[in-house]
Parts: structure tokens; sequence; C-alpha cells
């Protein structure tokens, strides 16, 4: 695909695409951020039962990274622009109708569609990294994205707090998940400036799209039984078969010459895979983990939205502190430093753990608020560096799909991880005896076994020396 656009001398033209880049990147991380602050204040308001809750959770990441690997392969071969434009207007439809709802249920639809819309945007941003900026250019270009996504995450709950302080519970969540809608539409018309155009290189497009299918529905048989369907191990054993099925698909479609949804290239290269194992676990726990923590500040120890925003802020802050440092780490140490990352991320939530089972509720805040600030300082120098170092293994041509493969793997897991950690925070929650200091125990002691699991991956990984980015 070849790229034409801008008439500024190249760099400039980089740095002005990277800022429209940035600017899609803010809209959808900050709607992402300000959604724990609002959970008790929607339930409150629509009388959500748990399924419907664990589905405006998770459903999110389901669409979002069922969209991105279609989404990235015609992105790569058609170009980003439109694409990009028209999955943020998507985006921000989305957002009004969940804001206009007046059941549970249709606010979880309204997030699909959201997910979808932000599933179609995301391969466009990392496309583009791929395609204008190597070696240590594109290490600063998603150095700078984990920084807006640290700022986002910064600025997303107390403004989502303070919102709901103001406005009350309803319509406060409404305006919430109102706050996209500006930064959308001041950053579509910024992208169909500033964005390159493709040039159709007249390629077929395959989209395996009996490959995405196969995959959704292996997907939802994970996440049926973790939100309340009932079924139990018919559903593993389900989602089991129709893994089996798109293995045997995938060697099919890719034995008639056409692009497989999973890569031979990527699903053969080591590093990738264990990159790719690495993001799973860890952007499925560390997302899991903020959500129940915003439930147990205010639904357990009973902390109004701005003051659950303020200590949840410290993670945010860390990421924020510590991501511009994530360039020369990998320069200098490559994977060994996102293992060593890894390492402080575990035993910071371990910690935590820890400290909620057995310290008095002040302690318990003052110990989350320190671990908060620690994972995320140790997440701003995991998060860019391991997919820096991941996609140094996408072959040439295909570097929408193998960031989309990456997405896609991060945001499938999430949605079954959020959905698992939410489900048993819930129901510990809300059992004969509630103890939501034993649900919030529960729910870090299973994030933390995603993180050693993605810390495992990292030395296995870093077991075989790799070529850094930057080199």
């Amino acid at each position: 695909m070849a790229l034409t656009g801008v008439r500024e001398r190249p760099e400039v033209a980089h740095r002005l695409v990277l800022v429209a880049c940035l600017g899609a990147g803010f809209t959808t991380l900050l709607d992402q951020s300000v959604l724990n602050v609002v959970m008790p204040a929607l339930r409150g308001s629509l009388g959500a039962a748990d399924a419907p809750l664990q589905w405006i959770m998770a459903g999110y990441s389901l669409t979002f990274g069922l969209a991105l690997v279609p989404a990235g392969r015609l992105g790569d071969m058609y170009g980003r622009r439109t694409l990009f434009a028209a999955g943020l207007l998507v985006f921000a439809a989305g957002g009004i109708v969940a804001a206009l709802s007046g059941e549970a249920w249709l606010v979880a639809a309204a997030r699909l569609v959201q997910g979808a819309g932000a599933g179609v945007v995301n391969p466009q941003i990392i496309g583009l990294f791929q395609d204008l900026f190597t070696g240590a250019d594109r290490v600063r270009a998603l150095a700078a994205y984990a920084v807006v996504g640290g700022v986002a995450g910064s600025v997303g709950p107390p403004i989502g707090g303070l919102i709901l302080h103001l406005a009350g519970p309803d319509p406060g969540w409404r305006l919430v998940l109102l706050l996209n809608l500006p930064f959308a539409l001041v950053t579509v018309p910024l992208a169909l400036k500033l964005l390159p155009r493709g040039r159709p290189d007249g390629r077929r497009t395959h989209l395996d799209l009996p490959g995405l299918v196969l995959l959704a529905a292996a997907t939802l048989c994970l996440l049926l039984p973790l939100v309340g369907t009932g079924g139990g191990w018919w559903w593993v054993w389900a989602a089991a078969a129709l893994t089996v099925a798109l293995l045997r698909w995938e060697r099919r479609y890719t034995a008639r010459g056409r692009t497989a949804l999973l890569l031979p290239a990527l699903t053969r290269s080591r590093g990738f895979v264990l990159g790719t194992l690495v993001a799973m676990c860890y952007f499925g726990a560390t997302l899991a983990l903020n959500l129940v923590l915003s439930l147990f500040l205010q639904d357990g120890l009973g902390f109004s939205p701005l003051a659950a925003a303020a200590l949840t802020l410290q993670g945010a802050a860390g990421i924020a502190a510590s991501s511009t440092a994530s360039n020369r780490l990998v320069s200098r140490f490559g994977r060994h430093g996102v293992t060593a990352a890894l390492a402080v991320a575990a035993v910071s939530i371990g910690a935590a753990a820890v400290s909620t089972a057995v310290l008095p509720p002040n302690g318990v805040v003052l110990a989350l608020g320190i671990s908060q600030f620690v994972t995320g300082a140790a997440g701003g120098l995991i998060n860019a560096p391991n997919q820096a170092l991941t996609l140094t293994h996408a072959p040439p041509g295909a570097g929408g799909l193998s960031a989309a493969m990456l997405q896609l793997s991060q945001r499938l897991s999430a949605s079954v991880c959020i959905a698992a950690v939410t489900g048993i925070f819930l129901h510990t929650a809300a059992g004969p005896v509630p103890s939501y200091r034993t649900a919030l125990t529960y729910g870090t002691l299973l994030c933390l076994g995603l993180v050693l699991l993605s810390l495992l991956f990292a030395v296995a990984d870093g077991a075989k020396r790799q070529p850094s980015p930057a080199a």
C-alpha cells in the first residue's frame, strides 16, 4: 500500500499524523477510564443485575478485539484514513446511545457498538506507527501513545467523579458516557486532513470471515458461563471444539494461498507468540483489577466516585511518570527490562492482596494507593516496550495485521478476565455473608496469577536473545 498525504516535509508530516493518532487514542482511552467510576451509579440508576453489568464491562473488549483483524487487513490494503474516521464516528454514536439508554441491556448493546468502533480505529493507529516509523522512532511513538493512555487514565476518573458529584448519579453517569463526543468531533476532521491516503495496490482482499466467526464463537463460549448463563463445563468443551475447528480451518485457508486470520508467519514466530501471551495476561489482569478496585471502594468502603477516582488516579499517574523512560529501557535491556518490570508489578499486586486481607480499613486504603502507583509505574515500562519488541517479528507489509493480532489477543483476554474477576467479586460480595474485603482479595489474587503467568512467558522469551527495536 502506497501512502500519499500532506505536503509538508516527511518528518513534519509524520509528527502531524502522530498528533491525530494520539488524539484518537485519548478519545477511546478516556472513555475506558471513566467507565469504572460510573458503574455503581449506573447499576443503581437502572437496577442492573450482575449479568448485564458484566456484559457492559466485558462486551466492549470483545467487539473491540473482533473488529481489529478485519480492520487491520483493510487498512493494510486500502489505507487507514477513512477507516480511522469512520471508526471514531461509530464509537461516538455508540456512546450517545449508551448515555440515552433506559435499560441496562441497551447500555450493554451500545457498548458492543462502541467496542467495534474503537476496534476499527486502533489498528490504524498502530499500523501508521509501523508504516511511518522505524527503530527508536517507532518506540518513541508507542511510548507517546502509552503516555497519552496514562494521561487519559489520569484525567478520566477525576472528571467522571466530579461530574457524578455535581450532577448526581443520574444524569451524572449519562453525562460521563458522553465525554468522548467532543474529543471525537475534534479528532475526526483532524484525521481527514492530516492522515495519509492509501493507494490501493489492486490485490484481492481476503478477510477470513469464517475464521473470525469461529474465534468469536469460541470466545463467547468462554464468556457465557462467567456471566451467569449456566452450562458450566459444557461451554468450555464447546470452546475447545470450536478452537480445534478454527485451527483446522486456518490450515485449509492457508493451503488455498489466502491470508488466514492466524497468519502462519506470526504463529510460527516464538518471539511474537510469547510477546502476545505476555500482553494477554498482563492486559487482562490490570483492566480487571482496576474495575473491581473501583467497585470495592464505592460499594465496599462507601467512597464517593470522586474519592474513589482520586485513589485509582495513582495508577494512571505511575504509568504517565514511567512511560517516558520506556524507550531507554528497551534500548538498553530489551526483553529483560520488561521481565524486571513484570516482577515489580507482581510483587506490588501480591502486597495489595495481603494488605486487603489483614490491614484495617485505613491501612487498606493507604496500601492500595501505594500499590496502584507502583503497579502503574511498572505498567508504563511493560506495555509499550513489550508491544515494540513483539512487533519486531511482524513480516513486511503486514504491520496493521500484526498489530491487530496482538491487540485482538489482548482484548479477548480482557473480556474473559473482566467477566471472571468481576463475577468472582460480585458473587462473593453478594453472598450469604457479604464481604467486599474478601471479594477484593479473591479478585486480586486471580489477577496476580495472571501477572505471574505473564512473567513466566517473558522469562521464556528472554531466554532467547532478541534484537532491540532501537537497534
